[in-house]
């Protein structure tokens, strides 16, 4: 399918590798232009290559921490006029909820509830005023249904489902979607250190654990980066502007509900 959004400009962020790599992959596929971001420069700057040598499109990487104000205005001073925004940040430590201190909080809501605000509203209403616009913002299943050990991960993801209910209605009038993915178990570095933290509390072997996880869930493994970087192509398509403030989660069937 041809997705429609050849030569648009996309900025996506932390984009080194997991989930946010498989979201840059699939654009560059589909034709757009890519300003990375992500903290680790090595890593970056190989993502970075790897996409230029594989598909020929344009890719700048801006080395930074998006969750500082420095880092959002490096950004965006490399890409001011993007069509796409993908919203991601490295999620919040597990823990427990008595061992978290207010400072605890409000790095969790500074990095995945306020910085990804502070993109859309930086770019949302010159998307409006050109006419297109794609924002995805990555959360997590827990959204859907709090994940234990993940309070500061819940609560902050909440906030930011929250915060884009309205502005998604009104910007789809000028072709801008706002839509949010879900993701549940991932084949990524998060998902391995939550589980290292699981085997450790259980005394036992991290492959053990991520094994009868795997197992457990009705897909019968774990998602791959690929598969969320094309819905997330998807969303960001011209095929998706009828789609707008959902929360679309991916997750191999593990969330119970009926809705």
């Amino acid at each position: 399918m041809d997705l429609g959004i050849r030569g648009r400009k996309a900025i996506v962020c932390a984009a080194s590798k997991g989930l946010g790599k498989g979201c840059a992959v699939a654009l560059a596929e589909a034709g757009v232009a890519l300003t990375l971001c992500a903290r680790g420069r090595d890593a970056l700057e190989a993502t970075a290559a790897e996409i230029r040598a594989a598909t020929g499109v344009p890719v700048t990487a801006v080395p930074c921490d998006v969750t500082t104000e420095e880092g959002r205005r490096a950004l965006l001073a490399a890409c001011p006029e993007p069509d796409i925004l993908v919203n991601n940040a490295g999620g919040p430590p597990p823990g427990d909820f008595k061992d978290f201190e207010l400072d605890d909080w409000r790095r969790a809501v500074e990095a995945n509830m306020l910085t990804p605000i502070a993109l859309v509203r930086a770019t949302v209403y010159g998307m409006m005023d050109r006419g297109f616009g794609r924002i995805v913002n990555i959360t997590s299943a827990s959204v859907k249904a709090p994940i234990p050990n993940l309070e500061l991960s819940n609560g902050a993801r909440a906030g930011l489902t929250g915060a884009m209910a309205t502005i998604a209605r009104k910007a789809v009038r000028r072709n801008v979607t706002i839509n949010a993915i879900l993701p549940g178990p991932f084949e990524t570095d998060r998902l391995r250190s939550t589980l290292a933290v699981a085997a450790a509390r259980e005394g036992r072997s991290l492959e053990e654990v991520a094994a009868e996880r795997a197992a457990a869930n009705p897909a019968g493994r774990f998602g791959t980066p690929a598969e969320f970087g094309a819905l997330c192509a998807f969303l960001c398509s011209v095929h998706a502007g009828y789609i707008t403030g959902q929360n679309l989660l991916i997750d191999g069937g593990a969330y119970p509900g009926t809705l």
